[in-house]
């Protein structure tokens, strides 16, 4: 089967279904939410903080046993998780935006928490059904495809949402954006399950065994050497993109700007280097892809260094607008290619029998930047100033481009997707 008669398949078409379920929850915690706030006069350090709340994301795994081992009465193992989390995405999202961030920030943080845990879940089901779909040599191309969906996605929360804010009440812009679960729902109903490997008979098996695999499979050296670059790989560009809307608004861009301009200018740069990015892994190799993509991602940053050291605009033309899109445009350039040789990496790490832990496992290491770090940011803007950290960004980045030398060589092209 050629390239291009792999991408046009059903089983390329849910990818892009699963892409766009498990990104509009987390755009709308990473775009939505920080506006929101931001408009309604919250300041930066408690907008940052709010990035320990997507700590499921983090630690999912601890969770993820259960739905390795227990099957719902409906639509099966990974399915009945996938639309039970997508019901409750959707009545969570709907009703955040009947709070006021200056009178009701404790119910708002709440929330949000309840959004990140059945989102972090949704992702658990979602990921270990996409896995278990998708046959070794599909990986590449079916995880550019939810990339690219999970990153379109993001245009409703950082986007459309944004723009209807300018006319609409939030509470109304949360219902609409809430509405978009659906299309994920629908997929959820229509497909089937893929039953690749049998659950797990006990719950210490669905916990323990994962764990031991992916151990002893080269060792502990070679193990840890896979966390800690799963740890650092996307660390500078996490934190480079954690205030990016406080940032453009505080550049002097208007919530309409932004959505029109900075989300959209960042689409087509995204898709068509995600999808070229993924027919090229096709031919490449994942490891090469790692190294070729990283440096897109890293020198990309730079864009964002040199925007801020423009400093406030007190007018915004067509000059300003053109300089944001381009900045935007490299950057989802530069993290379309970066994460999608990221996912197809961790998901060739990943032990078909234990799908949903080890996914879940590697996916939440590839959180904790965006958690932990990336809640000290509005910390470091506010001592450092933006074009200073943006190039503190770019310095952070270096280690986990470093240890590729170690998990993906170069010259290693066994291991092809």
């Amino acid at each position: 089967m050629t390239v291009w008669q792999q991408l046009f398949t059903k089983r390329m078409l849910i990818c892009v279904f699963t892409g766009f379920a498990s990104g509009l929850p987390l755009f709308l915690l990473f775009n939505l939410v920080p506006a929101w706030l931001r408009s309604e006069q919250i300041d930066l350090k408690t907008i940052g903080l709010f990035a320990l709340i997507q700590f499921p994301y983090t630690w999912k795994f601890l969770w993820s046993p259960f739905l390795d081992r227990y099957v719902l009465p409906i639509l099966g193992r990974r399915r009945g998780w996938m639309l039970l989390t997508q019901i409750g995405l959707l009545a969570v999202i709907a009703a955040l935006g009947g709070f006021s961030p200056q009178t009701d920030m404790t119910a708002i943080v709440l929330f949000c928490t309840l959004l990140a845990f059945l989102s972090a879940t949704q992702d658990i089901a979602l990921d270990a059904y996409r896995r278990e779909l998708l046959s070794d040599v599909e990986l590449g191309l079916g995880n550019a495809i939810h990339v690219n969906a999970y990153r379109i996605a993001g245009l409703v929360p950082g986007s459309l949402s944004l723009i209807l804010a300018d006319f609409l009440p939030w509470s109304t812009v949360f219902i609409i954006t809430a509405l978009f679960m659906l299309p994920g729902m629908a997929m959820t109903l229509m497909v089937s399950e893929p039953h690749r490997a049998a659950p797990p008979k006990t719950l210490r098996e669905a916990v323990v065994e994962p764990f031991h695999e992916f151990i002893t499979r080269k060792g502990w050296n070679s193990a840890l050497l896979v966390l800690a670059f799963l740890l650092f790989y996307k660390l500078g560009d996490s934190m480079c993109t954690a205030l990016a809307t406080p940032f453009y608004l505080d550049m002097g861009f208007s919530k309409t700007d932004i959505g029109l301009i900075a989300k959209n200018a960042g689409l087509w740069p995204s898709i068509i280097g995600g999808m070229l990015g993924g027919l090229w892994m096709v031919k490449i190799g994942i490891n090469r892809a790692l190294w070729l993509f990283g440096v897109v991602q890293v020198v990309s940053i730079f864009g964002f260094a040199w925007l801020a050291s423009h400093g406030h605009f007190d007018t915004i033309g067509v000059a300003e607008r053109s300089q944001l899109a381009i900045v935007i445009g490299l950057e989802a350039l530069g993290v379309g290619l970066g994460t999608v040789a990221f996912v197809a990496f961790i998901a060739r790490t990943t032990h078909p029998a234990y799908t949903a832990t080890q996914f879940a496992l590697f996916t939440s290491l590839m959180a904790i930047p965006r958690t932990f770090a990336n809640a000290a940011t509005g910390w470091l803007v506010e001592g450092m100033g933006w074009t200073m950290f943006f190039l503190l960004c770019v310095v952070l980045a270096v280690p986990g481009m470093l240890l590729l030398f170690k998990v993906a060589p170069w010259g290693e092209t066994q291991q092809k997707s």
